[in-house]
């Protein structure tokens, strides 16, 4: 056996997709960012990770204080705690005292918005509760679940036959804009 030399034809292989730059989700972020793979919500900045673990761990801590059981524990660890202050003897008063660190540094309550890094409380409504706290979290995070469910949908059939529809519909509002564009006649200058 030989090299081909053009005999046959050669189907191309599949060029893999690489994801367009896009803005870190977390909120008060605002970095561009080149992502690794179609998923990657945030850019990889420590400090910009570090502030959405404790985003995430703020949510968590703050819906398991809505827990029954974890008050009622939490309760009777108090009252624990109070008798034992009682019974111990005084220390000295220490004028500096250090500032409380890690999550109770930081205490949110329930209800948080949706948004990662986004310690507001969502609006008030009284039609139904709100997971925002205004229209810019909304459309953020409505943003990411569109291009998540786009990425998703490629490789089905039914997505790509969409996504055929959707640029079709871009080309021909795009050569609209240019034939309009073209059809205005030039400006004369002032004077």
């Amino acid at each position: 056996m030989g090299t081909l030399h053009g005999t046959h034809r050669h189907s191309r292989l599949p060029r893999a997709r690489r994801p367009r730059p896009r803005t870190c989700f977390r909120k008060g972020c605002g970095r561009k960012y080149q992502p690794r793979c179609w998923n990657q919500r945030y850019c990889q900045d420590p400090e910009c990770l570090r502030q959405v673990r404790r985003w995430q761990a703020a949510r968590r801590q703050a819906e398991r204080r809505q827990d029954e059981r974890v008050r009622a524990q939490h309760a009777q660890a108090e009252k624990k705690r109070r008798q034992r202050d009682k019974t111990s003897p005084k220390a000295v008063d220490n004028p500096e005292v250090a500032p409380a660190r890690g999550h109770a540094a930081s205490f949110f309550a329930l209800p948080l918005c949706d948004r990662p890094g986004c310690h507001e409380h969502p609006v008030i409504s009284l039609r139904n509760p709100a997971r925002y706290c205004g229209t810019a979290c909304r459309q953020a995070v409505r943003n990411v679940q569109d291009r998540e469910r786009k990425w998703h949908s490629r490789s089905t059939s039914d997505g790509q036959k969409k996504r055929a529809i959707e640029y079709e519909a871009a080309r021909q509002l795009r050569s609209q804009h240019q034939r309009s564009a073209a059809d205005v006649p030039p400006r004369a200058p002032p004077g």
